[in-house]
């Protein structure tokens, strides 16, 4: 009798998990989250300019409201994917997008520069999470082979908020008052938020969970040479991706005398082209696991190319606007191949229990490697250097960072049989 019930409940669990096992379908809801998280960040240095117009923000103080949020962002990143992995994805996450996107609409309420950097904080807090929970979504799902084209996917969400945010934001300005971009955002993230909750189940909230690996503590991974590299690559890589975020449509106003029009139909071409780079640079090195290359070779390969295609910034402020958003999108295409690459590598080295630890202390040193490449950038523009000075530094520091990857991560070595393999052969009975 015994028996009999407990292979009714192994059945009873296969089914549930053939049911709610919808990984790509999960991967598309994480995605999503990554644009609106995008969106919402680009929106003030899209509505800059009219912001500017009751709100004064000069250099020196656009530079503090961008630090502001990677700060926070920082902070949140490492503290938040340590709570990921307390509290698990589904709830972790839901929480995450819904305070980020009260957040991104209290920017509306703002009438000074105090507010605007109360609620920059509390957006950098809120997206903190945002990454390292999609990083224990493709672990909780996706065996290695699939896991970098997940990524690239989800990476490219970053794109598509960063596509559609210049002429939406553009529309909403031409139409109305900046305030209604940030309450507009804001919307959207909350009802992301509800269907998130909703739809999401983890393997071990289907089936009953498979004995993983306990967690690694904080101190012995911070003691880790490949975390101390993942970090520090991500520093400078960061450093670099956040200044041509953030700083991109104020070098086109400021630089190229653009205006928001001129900005909302030209601002959009680089970050589509990110969006491409981050997802081809997945498939590719899925393409040389799947083909029998190793996990070492097809990870570092990717990682490499797409790192040599960060120098052509260095000549944009040399050559027409033209071809200035041309080296902008061969850039951008690199190094957002680069960077869902490189938050992949926590699924490879590192167990469930602390993928969400790691990944967020890469992301903790992405962003303030950020905010600390904002602030001096500010100042350099405040006190006469020039854009060019600014472009040959960010054209620099990727090959730093994958020269660092070399030299800490050691070989790679595809993981043994783990969850997922384990749910697959599940979900065939």
């Amino acid at each position: 009798m015994l028996s009999t019930e407990t292979d009714a409940t192994a059945l009873g669990e296969r089914k549930n998990l053939r049911r709610f096992s919808q990984p790509w379908f999960f991967v598309s809801l994480v995605t999503l989250a990554i644009a609106i998280s995008y969106f919402d960040r680009q929106a003030l240095p899209v509505a800059i300019s009219a912001i500017g117009r009751t709100i004064p923000i000069s250099d020196a103080r656009f530079a503090l409201l961008q630090a502001s949020f990677l700060v926070a962002y920082a902070l949140l990143y490492a503290g938040g994917g340590k709570f990921l992995d307390v509290i698990g994805t589904r709830t972790g996450f839901a929480i995450s997008m819904a305070w980020w996107s009260l957040a991104c609409a209290l920017h509306g309420f703002a009438h000074g520069l105090a507010l605007l950097i109360v609620a920059r904080l509390l957006l950098g807090m809120g997206e903190g999470a945002a990454f390292p929970a999609a990083t224990r979504v493709i672990a909780e799902w996706l065996p290695a082979t699939q896991r970098a084209t997940a990524m690239g996917i989800i990476n490219a969400g970053t794109a598509v908020g960063s596509v559609l945010a210049p002429p939406v934001i553009g529309l909403i300005l031409m139409a109305g008052s900046w305030r209604n971009v940030f309450f507009f955002a804001g919307s959207l993230g909350v009802v992301w938020a509800a269907g998130w909750a909703m739809f999401y189940r983890s393997p071990a909230e289907i089936v009953s969970p498979i004995k993983d690996a306990a967690s690694i503590r904080w101190l012995k991974l911070l003691s880790s040479s490949k975390v101390i590299g993942m970090v520090t690559a991500k520093f400078l890589s960061d450093a670099a991706w956040f200044f041509c975020l953030f700083w991109l449509p104020k070098y086109l106003y400021d630089a190229r005398g653009f205006d928001i029009k001129h900005v909302s139909y030209f601002a959009w071409i680089p970050y589509a082209a990110s969006g491409v780079g981050s997802f081809l640079g997945g498939v590719f090195s899925s393409y040389l696991l799947r083909s029998g290359r190793s996990l070492n070779l097809s990870r570092k390969l990717a990682l490499g190319l797409s790192a040599g295609l960060m120098p052509a910034v260095i000549l944009v402020p040399h050559v027409p606007v033209n071809f200035a958003l041309l080296l902008f999108s061969i850039a951008f295409f690199g190094q957002q191949s680069w960077s869902g690459l490189i938050m992949t590598l926590p699924t490879d080295v590192f167990p469930l229990s602390s993928v969400g630890s790691v990944a967020g202390l890469i992301g903790f040193g992405g962003a303030i490697g950020g905010a600390i490449f904002n602030l001096i950038a500010g100042q350099l523009l405040t006190h006469g250097a020039g854009y060019g000075t600014l472009f040959a530094i960010v054209g620099s520091l990727h090959a730093v960072a994958f020269a660092i990857l070399l030299i800490t991560l050691g070989v790679l070595r595809a993981p043994g049989a783990d969850l997922i393999q384990e749910q697959g052969r599940l979900v065939s009975l």
